[in-house]
């Protein structure tokens, strides 16, 4: 009985309310739901304007996902995905709501390949970067240990940007990561050339540009923390400048790349070195800050300097297995 009247009292709750309920109970466990609580709030106006009400039906939270036909498929199936999210929230909690099916339209989706930048791409990157106009001082090696902290680093953009000086240790070689992507914080060592590059833009930063007041580590034109948008912009145009094309199926160089690339190198040189890649994984994973390390698994790419290093190891392998069954 005492289930039966929760689920008529979950049933005449609004689907804004529920929204509202299951985005603050995820944000109590460390979620940010940003991007999610955006578009539930646009699900929860779609059900008030079609007058929805009681369980959830798969065939509205279908129609609200691939509504519309601007949307590409892989935006449908993030949508899709996000109210599915709180589809499962509702069933759970009324046992009638309904749940889309989960591969409904993600059946021809596939990854699409990043650019996996080149040892000598990044230098040539870094080195343009010296090379930018000094239109407020220090902007050059400003960028430069921009570049150089995500190419080394593996760092998210928007967690680079955020350092103050409080999460750096350059004793001991070590970044403090805070309230990431997921709500934790991370150390993230640095290599030893890392750590002396960072150290002497330390030593440059704060009497060239007066940023006494300022706690960012890489501070722009006003003193305060650099602006995604511009350290985007400028990001492209010296890709521009370079004429680099992609070497993936993503036309566009992303930013983003590096974080990417910078995952696939370590892959590579654990398969050079012979580390059991199926348990170091789950290193990798836990330094670049991700929530699963299925996660980390989307990042990795097959390239065919990588399957190369693949196979060689592979005939090693087999070779010793064959040779201890001769010897058996």
């Amino acid at each position: 009985m005492k289930r039966s009247a929760q689920a008529r009292s979950t049933n005449r709750s609004s689907i804004a309310a529920r929204v509202k309920r299951f985005l603050q109970l995820k944000r109590s466990l460390g979620f940010k739901m940003e991007t999610e609580g955006i578009l539930l709030n646009q699900f929860a106006r779609f059900a008030l304007n079609r007058k929805l009400s009681g369980p959830l039906k798969a065939h509205n939270l279908i129609a609200w996902a691939t509504g519309d036909s601007s949307h590409t498929r892989r935006y449908q199936v993030n949508r899709l995905s996000i109210i599915r999210s709180f589809a499962r929230h509702c069933a759970a909690e009324d046992g009638v709501g309904e749940v889309p099916p989960a591969r409904l339209l993600s059946a021809n989706q596939h990854r699409k390949q990043p650019h996996l930048f080149t040892t000598e791409q990044i230098s040539s990157l870094m080195a343009a970067a010296g090379r930018l106009t000094p239109v407020y001082p220090n902007r050059p090696l400003v960028y430069m240990t921009l570049l150089g902290l995500l190419a080394s680093t593996g760092m998210r953009i928007s967690e680079v940007i955020g350092l103050t000086l409080a999460d750096i240790d350059l004793d001991k070689g070590l970044i403090v990561v805070r309230h990431t992507k997921f709500g934790k914080s991370r150390l993230v060592p640095l290599h030893p050339t890392t750590q002396s590059a960072l150290q002497a833009y330390m030593r440059q930063r704060e009497p060239k540009n007066r940023t006494g007041a300022s706690e960012a580590v890489l501070v722009g034109a006003n003193g305060r923390a650099l602006p995604y948008t511009t350290v985007l912009g400028t990001f492209r145009r010296l890709v521009r400048q370079l004429g680099f094309q992609s070497n993936g199926t993503i036309a566009q160089i992303r930013i983003h790349d590096l974080r990417h690339s910078f995952a696939c190198r370590r892959l590579h040189q654990w398969y050079r070195e012979g580390v059991d890649v199926e348990h170091a994984i789950a290193s990798l994973s836990t330094y670049l800050g991700h929530g699963k390390v299925t996660d980390t698994y989307w990042y990795l790419t097959g390239t065919g300097e990588l399957l190369a290093t693949v196979a060689e190891r592979f005939q090693r392998f087999a070779a010793r297995a064959a040779n201890d069954r001769r010897l058996a």
